[in-house]
């Protein structure tokens, strides 16, 4: 029996849920679920049911739930200082650390890096470097902003319009004029099922090509992309993709901003998504697996061909006039540095690959032979399993049928969480990176049990 009623009236009378369906969830039609705990993989709600996370809150508690260390680095950090700004060359003892912490991790080309609190707030600041940085430049033209359909990097106006999923912009009259989108790199979706992994690769390549040529090179400012699609569909690059898109991005001079606020740290199989896709970013995002959602924090990681010019701009300009209240916020720095720590003592970057690895193979075993498993796949521990009426060919189902979101939740109601991934036929995977095998298999066959039920 449920308890505590009075805080679920509460939650449906006060709270204002992001991504929610307000008017249902108000009326009582949908449950309040309130989460009071975790461990692990396991969190664990106020009626005492306990769940296997397997989509670490939203891919970012990447070190698990109930990690004392970081808790009490957060706690030793607010009793010492629990808050000094970073305006005007001031820091704290954490920011400073932990600045030097993730250059130390990140890919060799980068030079500084800028705190905030969310990936949003991150990818906000970067179009601002990105355009300050042509205007100190002289290229006051360059402006414009590419990002991929089916991209996810945030929900603000600006970030809303990088993403390219139609839910994000819908009666919220984005994206904003600055933005356009090429094509996804998702290769079982390809518009000419002949072409082999690198011919698509190619083609993306071409599109991007075209796009530029047709705004006019001189003012696309930068590409905006993850290094895998992730709340798009959970797609890996096919083959020869990032080599392809930088070398068209070189050519015309416009800047990358890779956002790897869901795949920095470790998620898959390396510390960045850069180094497993030799990828040469301008700006890095990152967020999430930062401090592994146990304190807010983002940041802006920012290379070395960029700074200079950031720098020399305020020589002939003045001060940098950006800058968030709770920029490295010393409490989710504290947290930061706590959590870079825990994954290396506990070997998670490794862990992700292997059990990543093994995760899909088993996948595989389980689901490959169901005829409406269209596809399996992924990196490290960011995996997906894509369903469709029928797999020869590929049709999708009637999105007002609601299969994953069944399949979904009848996980749910055997105790594993995933998610049905937004626009798409796919259930998504990306548990924290301390799953061991053991759990994975309660993951895959709990998988196997819900499409049954649901499909048969």
């Amino acid at each position: 029996m449920l308890t505590n009623d009075t805080l679920a009236e509460w939650d449906r009378e006060n709270f204002f849920h992001p991504s929610t369906h307000l008017a249902a969830h108000a009326r009582g039609d949908t449950p309040t679920r309130i989460i009071t705990g975790g461990k692990g993989v396991w969190i664990e709600d106020r009626d005492g049911k306990k769940m296997l996370d397997a989509f670490a809150g939203l891919y970012c508690v990447n070190v698990g739930y109930g990690r004392t260390s970081i808790a009490d680095a957060i706690s030793e950090q607010a009793h010492k200082l629990a808050y000094y700004h970073a305006y005007m060359g001031h820091g704290t003892e954490a920011s400073v650390t932990l600045s030097k912490m993730v250059l130390d991790r990140a890919p060799s080309n980068m030079s500084k890096v800028y705190f905030g609190l969310g990936g949003s707030d991150a990818n906000e600041t970067n179009i601002k470097l990105v355009w300050y940085y042509h205007n100190i430049l002289g290229k006051p033209e360059k402006k414009k902003i590419i990002s991929r359909q089916r991209g996810y990097h945030g929900s603000g106006l600006m970030t809303g319009s990088l993403t390219g999923l139609g839910l994000f912009h819908k009666k919220f009259d984005l994206p904003l004029a600055q933005v356009t989108h090429t094509e996804a790199p998702y290769y079982l979706h390809r518009h000419d099922p002949d072409m082999s992994e690198t011919e698509f690769s190619a083609w993306c390549a071409q599109q991007l090509e075209k796009m530029i040529l047709a705004e006019g090179p001189e003012t696309v400012a930068a590409f905006v992309a993850e290094p895998m699609l992730g709340t798009g569909g959970i797609v890996p690059p096919p083959e020869g993709y990032w080599a392809a898109i930088q070398e068209v991005l070189r050519r015309y001079n416009i800047l990358l901003v890779c956002d790897e606020v869901v795949t920095g740290f470790g998620r898959l199989g390396t510390m960045f998504g850069a180094d497993h896709y030799g990828i040469e970013a301008d700006l890095i995002t990152i967020a999430k697996g930062l401090t592994s959602a146990y304190a807010p924090l983002s940041g802006s990681i920012v290379s070395d061909r960029m700074w200079q010019v950031l720098a020399r701009g305020t020589d002939e300009n003045g001060a940098f006039g950006h800058g968030w209240t709770y920029s490295a916020h010393p409490i989710g720095a504290a947290a930061a540095i706590a959590n870079l720590k825990l994954i290396d003592e506990l070997g998670l970057v490794e862990n992700a690959g292997q059990t990543g690895a093994f995760m899909r193979v088993k996948l595989q075993e389980a689901l490959s032979s169901h005829p409406n498993v269209a596809d399996i796949r992924g990196e490290g521990l960011l995996c997906a399993v894509e369903l469709a009426e029928t797999r020869q060919p590929l049709k999708s189902f009637d999105p007002a049928g609601g299969v994953v979101a069944s399949v979904v939740s009848a996980m749910g109601q055997r105790g594993v969480i995933a998610r049905a991934m937004p626009q798409s036929d796919t259930i998504g995977f990306a548990p924290p990176l301390c799953i061991s095998r053991e759990e994975v298999e309660t993951v895959v066959e709990t998988t196997r049990a819900a499409i049954q039920e649901v499909l048969g």
